[in-house]
């Protein structure tokens, strides 16, 4: 892949991925869970109309610079069929709303707007938007990451911070490693896995952790990883050793966090 490529998926998808993020926010609350047919779990089942309105407010305009990419979007919309996956080196991946059952529609913590540009699977673009905080990230593989404020902000450089005591973990981390958190202090919150991978990136939050309820964490939600990477996040599974770039590659827990310090608190608390 060419670095023009995924400065093009960045540059086509900012405007299209604020607009999907305005979508979901703005029919928040007043959509009902309408349930995908034959998925394994609730989780899996769940679908809105949110959900296809921000993937085709992603798609179309991707369709036209991207046809030959492999597509792997979580809903089966109208433009889906637009890309042929010719090229397979060149992957695109796209969650327009996750966490909708707990998060969306249940309010549990922050849900996310997702889509990441890959090749020979390992990311080299990634965009994540989470419309409740009102943030947008994005990151080009070797140069850094940005954010801006929703709906109509300006792009500056984004960093971990180093401030706050507050912390996100998925649904799939044990309550009693929550417990043990905040017996060491910090402010533990729940989030989806999209905003579990940059939580370092967010105001008074120092770090994230994941642990998959399947075999391996998804491809989609090592989206924001890039993200979180390009910012200067310490980024390891569970046991301390660094989490693949590898899109594919297996690993069942995540810690992401703003320092190595805040790591070694996440790893003890997961395995004490």
């Amino acid at each position: 892949m060419s670095s023009s490529d995924a400065r093009d998926f960045l540059r086509i998808l900012a405007p299209a991925m604020a607009q999907a993020a305005a979508i979901a926010a703005a029919l928040e609350g007043r959509v009902p869970n309408v349930r995908k047919p034959g998925a394994e779990t609730e989780v899996k089942a769940a679908l809105t109309i949110a959900d296809t309105a921000a993937q085709e407010a992603l798609l179309i305009p991707l369709a036209i610079a991207f046809r030959d990419a492999r597509l792997e979007a979580e809903e089966d919309t109208s433009s889906v069929a637009l890309f042929t996956g010719r090229d397979a080196r060149r992957r695109i991946v796209i969650d327009p709303i996750d966490g909708t059952l707990h998060f969306y529609l249940g309010g549990l913590g922050p849900y996310a707007v997702m889509a990441g540009l890959a090749e020979d699977a390992r990311y080299e673009g990634a965009l994540v938007a989470l419309p409740r905080e009102g943030f947008l990230f994005q990151a080009r593989r070797g140069e850094g990451a940005r954010r801006r404020r929703l709906p109509a902000g300006r792009f500056e450089t984004a960093s971990v911070g180093h401030g706050g005591a507050g912390l996100l973990l998925s649904d799939g981390v044990p309550d009693a490693v929550a417990e043990r958190l905040r017996a060491r202090g910090f402010e533990v919150g729940r989030g989806c896995g999209g905003a579990v991978a940059v939580a370092p990136l967010l105001p008074g939050v120092r770090g994230g952790m994941r642990v998959a309820k399947s075999d391996s964490i998804s491809t989609r939600g090592r989206i924001g990883l890039l993200i979180a990477a390009e910012a200067g996040a310490c980024i390891e599974t569970g046991d301390g050793a660094p989490f693949p770039t590898a899109i594919d590659a297996p690993a069942d827990t995540l810690v992401v966090a703003s320092d190595a310090e805040i790591a070694r608190e996440l790893r003890a608390a997961l395995a004490p």
